[in-house]
């Protein structure tokens, strides 16, 4: 009989147990360690960092310093060619107002009154430097500190640290950073015996190293003081980057144990997603598996599989809108085309049919000039629904892009009067031509110019209002000749002027049309002028209510001339 009976543990405690032991446990123990090999290492560069920082305004300082006696050595030795004290004060004026920072300068002639000058700088901060002349006397000049602090601090101004400029007697003329109670605790911890222009650690906190250099020449001391601030932001800094490091391990370890323990669970169900979503129509959706290497080879064929045959579903759903797209559009184009037919043939077979039937009676004696009336109604009928045949048969040609063109050099005058005699003007408004004999050949196909400017007369004629007119300008710019039609009517808006190149548009609707007309003009000539090179285009505004610009290419002989 079994006192004890063992259980298996599952795979989730398993692994949980592996993990505790064999990661989180040595990675705690390898993180105490790093945190004390780092502590030291900071330790270490906040005092080298301290070091160098009171070397850098040391030598800020020097500089300083040796451009001050620099300059006042060359405005000594200008001083031995200057007589009279008048002039001499003269001089010194303008020289300190040129010197950066000098407030005054002056020639002394006790010691004691440049102890009075010195003296009263000390209380004001500023600096006083001397330098002794060939007769004896002193020449003194007064610095302002102030920028001589900003140019000393000027590379440290995102440094933290406290840092402390003094006479060596004590009277602090420069810092940055300053703070009092701090500056009185490291005043403190001064040494009493101090080195002379070598720098020195000191302090009684191991990671606040506090450095000062004494110089001698100027005689200044300086001390670089690591607040307890600046201390606990690095440690600290440096700790949280090595406890985050191993969170970040950890949690790296449990999710990729966690993924494996989850992977098929989770590709199963994009698999289940998958097919949900083809069953509603969503022919778009694809199956993205979290792939690992324990992912079976099955799943991943599956959903490959899948993702190919939605994607061809898909290609096919799209191909089936577009050409549901396409029938839509063959049958407006249908719809149109029997509107235009059953407007625009209608009147004219009509007419035909019915003058023909009157010439053709027997019963009633026609007169010689109702008979060519007649004759002459039945042409014109005859000649629109040619127009209008050879306008239909024109759009395939447009859109297949398959419209041929005989291009040479044409002369526009004549073009332009021969369509002015075929453009229908029953209310014989006035066509006004403002093109000169003189006026340079262009290219394009002499008949289909003649087509394109008969379209635009006319379609002018029709829209423009009674009693006004019809004007063709023209000019010629950078080797291209633009001709404009112009007539006065209402102001076409932006969205409908933009579609009037298109076929059946008319400014009139099927309930509104006052006007003949099939909507293919502007189609037709828009086509006939891209095919001759050129360009078209439209606009409409208060100065003039409907203006067409046709730009064609100047032949090459009038560009020669040009």
């Amino acid at each position: 009989m079994r006192f004890f009976k063992f259980k298996r543990l599952k795979i989730v405690e398993q692994i949980a147990i592996v993990v505790c032991i064999a990661v989180i446990i040595p990675l705690s123990v390898s993180g105490f360690i790093i945190n004390n090999v780092n502590q030291q290492a900071i330790r270490s560069q906040l005092r080298e960092s301290a070091v160098l920082i009171a070397n850098m305004v040391s030598d800020e300082i020097d500089f300083f310093s040796n451009t001050i006696n620099t300059s006042l050595e060359q405005v000594s030795f200008s001083l031995n060619y200057i007589k009279g004290d008048y002039a001499r004060n003269q001089y010194l004026n303008s020289v300190a107002k040129s010197f950066n920072n000098c407030e005054k300068m002056e020639i002394v002639k006790t010691k004691k009154e440049y102890e009075e000058i010195h003296n009263q700088n000390k209380l004001n901060k500023k600096a006083t430097i001397s330098i002794s002349l060939d007769n004896g006397e002193l020449l003194v000049a007064t610095y302002s500190l102030a920028d001589m602090r900003d140019e000393v601090f000027q590379s440290l101004k995102d440094d933290e640290r406290q840092i402390y400029v003094m006479t060596n007697d004590g009277v602090l003329i420069a810092e940055h950073n300053y703070t009092d109670e701090v500056f009185k605790k490291t005043m403190a911890l001064m040494p009493k015996n101090q080195k002379i222009d070598e720098p020195v650690i000191f302090g009684d906190v191991k990671n606040q190293p506090i450095v000062y250099v004494k110089k001698k020449n100027p005689a200044i001391t300086i001390i670089v003081n690591t607040t307890e601030k600046i201390t606990e932001k690095a440690i600290y800094k440096n700790r949280a980057k090595i406890v985050w490091s191993i969170l970040f391990a950890t949690v790296i370890i449990i999710f990729i144990v966690a993924l494996y323990t989850y992977y098929l669970y989770i590709n199963i169900r994009q698999l289940f997603k998958g097919i949900i979503a083809i069953s509603k129509g969503n022919y778009e959706r694809q199956i993205r598996l979290l792939t690992t290497a324990f992912t079976p080879h099955e799943i991943v064929f599956l959903a490959f599989e899948f993702n190919r045959m939605a994607g061809e579903i898909h290609k096919s759903y799209l191909q089936l809108k577009k050409n549901n797209i396409e029938l839509k559009q063959l049958n407006e184009f249908r719809s149109n085309l029997i509107d235009t037919v059953s407007h625009e043939l209608r009147t004219p077979l009509t007419s035909i049919q019915g003058y023909t039937s009157r010439l053709m009676r027997q019963d009633i004696i026609i007169d010689e000039e109702t008979k060519q009336k007649s004759l002459r109604i039945i042409k014109e009928q005859s000649e629109r629904l040619k127009r209008l045949i050879e306008d239909l048969l024109t759009i395939p040609d447009i859109e297949g892009m398959r419209l041929r063109t005989n291009i040479e050099s044409v002369w526009l005058p004549e073009v332009m009067e021969s369509a002015k005699l075929l453009v229908k003007n029953k209310d014989n408004k006035e066509i006004i031509i403002n093109l000169d004999e003189s006026f340079p050949n262009v290219l394009g196909d002499k008949n289909r110019l003649e087509q394109v400017f008969v379209n635009l007369i006319e379609n002018a004629v029709k829209y423009a209002y009674p009693d006004t007119k019809i004007i063709v300008d023209a000019k010629v710019g950078n080797n291209i000749a633009k001709i404009y039609v112009k007539n006065d009517c209402d102001v076409i808006p932006r969205n409908k002027l933009n579609k009037l190149f298109e076929k059946f548009i008319r400014l009139d609707d099927n309930t509104t049309r006052t006007t003949r007309g099939t909507g293919l003009g502007l189609f037709i000539v828009k086509g006939l002028v891209e095919a001759m090179e050129g360009k078209i285009s439209l606009s409409s505004d208060e100065k003039c209510g409907f203006c067409v610009e046709v730009d064609l290419k100047l032949a090459p002989s009038e560009v020669l001339q040009a």
